[in-house]
């Protein structure tokens, strides 16, 4: 992957920010963007995600949701045949009688994502052009966007990033006499998400709003008097689509442990004039229990060794949260995509000796990792069993996103994940 200009500005050298980066080119191992549907069409109550795409898709999707037995997910997929592909049936009058009878049958539609599984090039059909042409004949009834959640184009967690990317566009204009407003941008598991809104408004600032809303119709409005905070480090795309909205993003530490919430919490009230008092009134007492989550599992993880292999985007945040708070040492750090931008603030927090990668050569990386023998090593499914049998430690990333693990309350939550497979590994030799 490419990055674009503004993805490389640099901050001042400070933490590992002025360590060269390993930029890796080579086979890899990530799910692809469509996996991203399982979070959102659970966090968006209104929204269908219909897929564009194969069986294989149909059945990547079903594995990854499990079996539903007593609800009906809000996703599908319309299956292209070999006639679609051939060119004997028409591509958009096939889909268009596919999104008629999805509306019908599901009348509580508000919002509808159709989801490229491939590139244009491959599935032969525009679907941006049909997103256009179906949103004027539902409107206003159901809105209807597209995003690529293509395995070539996107990996595991851009799939959110290009779903919020195509969203953005669409946010109600916040009017420039408007009162300044904070969004908290990134889906969050609803708990999380009520327990950040009691302390925001603890602190006296508000409104605030989330994107993604639980409902389509509540969506946040944006504008030039938008103060935008990252709840997930993966939205790069969607960073930029609300700059262009004229939103300013809040550069801070992703709200991972008792430290990392606390920061990602402060940049927020000094954008909004929070004295200093009123922050500690609000934060002391929910900071204390995270520290004291997170020291019951310390003595466990301390000196500890970790590797990261490159699949989740919560990579960096993930390793300054184990080296900052839980004193583990870092060796690879390996991201599939970096934006020091957006990453500066927790980059800024590593010691200034590990090394930090992008992108992946998984043949180079495992040989790596195998010299090293890390304690724990974190990466994806296809990587974790083999490793296993090789008598290494591992973590899957995939659980890392699965699983609410940000704000104070998660804090233990987060470290116990990283102490469960060291301490079943000591059962299993006893």
């Amino acid at each position: 992957m490419t990055l674009a200009p503004d993805q490389i500005v640099v901050p001042a050298p400070v933490g590992c920010t002025d360590r060269p980066v390993l930029h890796q080119r080579g086979q890899h191992e990530v799910f692809c963007g469509l996996t991203g549907i399982m979070w959102l069409h659970r966090k968006i109550q209104d929204a269908f995600f219909l897929i564009v795409g194969s069986r294989t898709c149909a059945h990547l999707m079903q594995s990854a949701a499990g079996v539903m037995i007593f609800a009906e997910p809000r996703f599908g997929t319309a299956i292209m045949e070999e006639r679609d592909l051939a060119g004997i049936a028409d591509m958009n009058d096939e889909l268009d009688a596919v999104v008629e009878k999805l509306l019908k049958r599901r009348p509580e539609i508000r919002l509808l994502f159709l989801v490229g599984s491939c590139p244009s090039e491959v599935i032969k059909l525009d679907l941006s052009r049909a997103a256009e042409r179906l949103a004027l004949r539902h409107n206003p009834d159901v809105r209807i966007l597209n995003y690529s959640g293509s395995g070539i184009e996107t990996t595991f967690t851009q799939g959110e990033d290009a779903c919020l990317a195509a969203l953005a566009p669409s946010l109600p204009a916040e009017p420039e006499t408007a009162p300044a407003t904070l969004m908290v941008v990134g889906a969050l598991a609803d708990v999380v998400e009520d327990q950040f809104a009691r302390i925001f408004e603890q602190l006296g600032i508000g409104p605030v709003r989330f994107l993604p809303a639980r409902l389509a119709d509540d969506m946040p409005p944006v504008g030039p008097n938008t103060f935008a905070l990252l709840a997930q480090p993966f939205l790069t795309d969607t960073a930029r689509a609300l700059e262009e909205r004229g939103a300013t993003i809040l550069q801070a530490p992703f709200p991972l442990g008792a430290q990392g919430t606390t920061a990602w919490l402060k940049v927020a009230a000094d954008a909004f004039g929070i004295s200093d008092e009123t922050f500690e009134a609000a934060t002391a007492a929910p900071r204390a229990r995270a520290e004291r989550a997170v020291a019951l599992h310390k003595p466990g993880l301390e000196g500890k060794s970790v590797f990261f292999f490159p699949d989740s985007q919560l990579e960096i945040p993930l390793a300054r949260f184990l080296h900052q708070e839980l004193a583990m040492e870092l060796t690879e750090v390996g991201m599939p995509y970096l934006n020091k931008t957006i990453m500066a603030p927790d980059m800024n927090a590593l010691p200034d000796h590990i090394q930090v990668s992008e992108g992946q050569d998984v043949d180079e990386q495992l040989d790596r990792c195998r010299a090293i023998r890390p304690d724990i090593t974190v990466c994806g499914l296809g990587l974790a069993n083999p490793l296993e049998v090789e008598g290494m430690t591992t973590k899957w990333s995939i659980e890392l996103v699965f699983t609410p693990i940000q704000g104070y309350e998660q804090a233990g939550d987060l470290a116990e994940l990283f102490a469960r497979p060291l301490n079943r590994r000591t059962r299993l030799e006893v």
